[in-house]
């Protein structure tokens, strides 16, 4: 896909698009599609969000500025088109890549990132905390935020709109609605109709009249309320924004988002109010795009692919962990009707795809509210069901007063199936699993496992739906060794590793795919004459005590492999373990992901800077035992 950049080679800073004719804006949007779509297709990453907003983030920028006003992007999904305006055109090659630019919003990395994200809903609640800091020191900057509908099925997000009008005044939310069934409100009238009550004509007629009225003794209250709901009811009929209003917010909307020229004149309309205002608008994600229209969800986080046709480069020939869970799920729900499949909004990430198809009455997407996901299962198993609940690492955190409380305490017998645990890549810092065993660890009655491959992930599923009361099964985000899984599994006996090979001098312990490294680590090592072995220690809590004291017992060196944050992971598990069997002095060598956030790049680099690697490992060990 060629494009000459006729307009786009001349935004080196935001405010440079102020000097672009109305005219010239939409080829400028369609040089800002084709850059996305051309670095995507190479590099991967979010192409659908970010698509859908081009003209959105075009007239925000034509009509505020980004020198004072302050714009909050929810996620970061949608920031593409963000970052080729703010003065990253020439870097946008890099995105993604190690030392290149984040597929996020990052502080660090511009000037105009001015709130960092990578989860969603938080837009809002972090615009509002602007504001009030703005407040409180005099300023007059418009603070924006702006999120898309999948947003508001997070608490935070509503939490923060709750307060937001009754605490900050010249705020602005635009709500960018691309998933709900709106779209027969988009037309002429409703837009039309909110040109007109966002005019400052007609809000400052509407103040003074309010104003006049309301000085007329007995009668000018009543004639104020009267034309209030009468405006009410008019908007009501055509417009479904009724909800914002009565949280305090001026509504406007909805709006096509990719008319340049309506956006454009609202949002100047809006620019003079200083009250909270919420503006709708309805955009398509993946606009301009064929094969990302017809399929967002596909190219939501797409591998890289071939323009033309919309295929991915490469064919994978086997399963990734996310297929072999929900292939083995199904299997294991044939067999009980009683299994039931929660999603957070991740229904193809979390690889349940074919268990909605299968089951769809026993398959639930909560949205993205995954401490309601947890909690909705807490309530199922308490009257007999057994549910697994698929999330991302680093989208537990937020439901751990939920696994705490609701889960943990009483017992239930709710399975969390935990993807992408460990190095994830290219999407970075606030996508990577790196803490989850620290904050699971320590919460009693949760049994916590780990597999090495596909056969031993769906050994472990089978393990836990047998279980009396509440597991974790963590994975890593890539392939496994298996192109099928087959109907039947034999579940593992609870806290009972796996002595892949013995060792003279010592032996590492692992969990997923640092057993594979432990192997190679151990192979370098014998050829130096250092006999270690490596146990698979699948069960993170509980640790086989009884192998691990065994070994320990006999003088041998102790070295734990894992894909975590050292602290309070699996290193820890092992020293706490062998102190309480009275070997607190034993021989132990830890590695694990330092004590800092991890950037993004290709997971093989991120292992080598986190000494990571086979060879790291071997020499580090060498130099250990002298």
């Amino acid at each position: 896909m060629k494009t000459n950049g006729k307009y786009l080679s001349r935004i080196a800073r935001p405010g440079d698009i102020k000097k672009l004719t109305p005219e010239e804006l939409p080829p400028l949007a369609r040089e800002v599609r084709q850059e996305i779509i051309k670095v995507v297709s190479r590099r991967g990453g979010h192409l659908a969000s970010s698509l859908g907003v081009v003209e959105l983030t075009l007239a925000l920028y034509y009509v505020f500025d980004l020198e004072k006003d302050k714009i909050v992007w929810d996620v970061g999904h949608q920031t593409y088109a963000h970052k080729l305006l703010t003065g990253r055109r020439k870097k946008f090659k890099s995105l993604r890549q190690l030392k290149g630019i984040s597929g996020f919003p990052k502080i660090s990395e511009s000037p105009y990132d001015f709130y960092g994200a990578g989860h969603a809903s938080t837009s809002i609640s972090a615009a509002l905390g602007m504001a009030v800091a703005r407040d409180k020191r005099g300023g007059d900057e418009k603070i924006i935020a702006c999120l898309g509908d999948g947003a508001l099925t997070g608490g935070l997000a509503l939490e923060a709109l709750n307060q937001g009008a009754l605490c900050a005044k010249n705020f602005l939310v635009v709500l960018n609605a691309n998933e709900m069934a709106i779209s027969p409100s988009v037309g002429a009238f409703p837009q039309y109709l909110s040109r007109i009550l966002s005019a400052p004509t007609y809000y400052r007629l509407n103040r003074d009249i309010k104003l006049i009225l309301e000085k007329i003794p007995a009668l000018g209250s009543r004639m104020v309320e009267a034309g209030h709901r009468l405006v009410e009811a008019v908007k009501g009929l055509i417009t479904p924004g009724a909800i914002f209003e009565e949280l305090g917010y001026l509504y406007f909307g909805p709006v096509d988002g990719h008319d340049l020229e309506s956006l454009i004149t609202i949002l100047g309309n809006i620019k003079s109010i200083r009250e909270p205002v919420l503006l709708h608008v309805v955009t398509r994600k993946g606009k301009g795009y064929p094969p990302a229209e017809k399929n967002p969800e596909q190219y939501h986080g797409a591998e890289p692919f071939h323009i033309r046709t919309g295929k991915p480069r490469s064919r994978k020939k086997f399963l990734s962990y996310s297929q072999v869970f929900g292939q083995s799920l199904v299997h294991l729900a044939r067999k009980d009707e009683n299994i039931i499949a929660i999603t957070a909004a991740m229904c193809r990430g979390t690889g349940l795809v074919e268990f909605a198809r299968i089951f769809p009455d026993r398959f639930f997407d909560v949205g993205i509210a995954e401490g309601h996901a947890l909690t909705f299962a807490a309530g199922m198993a308490s009257r007999g069901l057994r549910p697994v609940a698929a999330i991302y690492s680093t989208f537990l955190q937020r439901g751990y007063d939920q696994i705490v409380h609701d889960i943990c305490l009483q017992n239930l017998p709710v399975v969390i199936a935990v993807d992408r645990a460990g190095l994830v890549g290219e999407d970075g810092p606030t996508h990577h699993g790196a803490f989850d065993i620290a904050f699971l660890r320590n919460v009693p009655n949760l049994i916590i496992m780990q597999p090495r491959s596909g056969a031993e992930l769906a050994a472990l599923l089978a393990t836990a739906l047998s279980h009396g009361g509440p597991s974790v099964v963590r994975y890593r985000r890539g392939t496994t060794e298996l192109k099928k899984v087959g109907p039947d599994f034999t579940p593992v006996p609870i806290g009972k590793a796996e002595l892949l090979s013995p060792g003279k001098e010592g032996v590492f312990w692992a969990t997923g795919e640092m057993v594979a490294v432990a192997e190679e680590a151990s192979g370098i090592l014998r050829q130096s004459g250092l006999d270690f072995g490596v146990v698979n220690a699948r069960f993170i809590k509980p640790l086989d005590a009884e192998l691990l004291a065994a070994e320990a017992g006999e003088g041998k060196r102790i070295v734990t492999l894992e894909e975590h944050v050292l602290a309070g992971g699996l290193g820890s598990a092992v020293w706490e373990c062998l102190e309480r069997k009275g070997l607190g002095r034993a021989a132990i060598l830890r590695f694990g992901i330092p004590d800092h956030f991890v950037e993004h790049g290709p997971v093989e680099s991120l292992r080598e800077i986190c000494g990571l690697t086979p060879e790291a490992v071997a020499g580090r060990v060498k130099e250990w035992c002298g």
